[in-house]
């Protein structure tokens, strides 16, 4: 899941793992697309296929660790 902040940042929510982090950086993040690599405030990245158009937030997507 991810949502925005009061702050109007994106917090990133991992159910199963009951972690919730602040976005640092997104690979992709343009008024055509947003996802690729992410990068969250403590350091971890992910993966999201890119959507096109981008999300509206709230919304629950897809994920996986990226790879090193």
């Amino acid at each position: 899941m991810i949502r925005r902040n009061d702050d109007g940042g994106l917090l990133f929510y991992v159910a199963k793992k009951d972690m919730e982090e602040t976005i640092a950086s997104v690979e992709t993040d343009t008024p055509e697309a947003w996802g690729g690599e992410v990068e969250l405030t403590d350091g971890s990245r992910w993966y999201i296929d890119p959507i096109s158009p981008p999300p509206e937030f709230p919304t629950t997507l897809r994920f996986k660790r990226a790879e090193d």
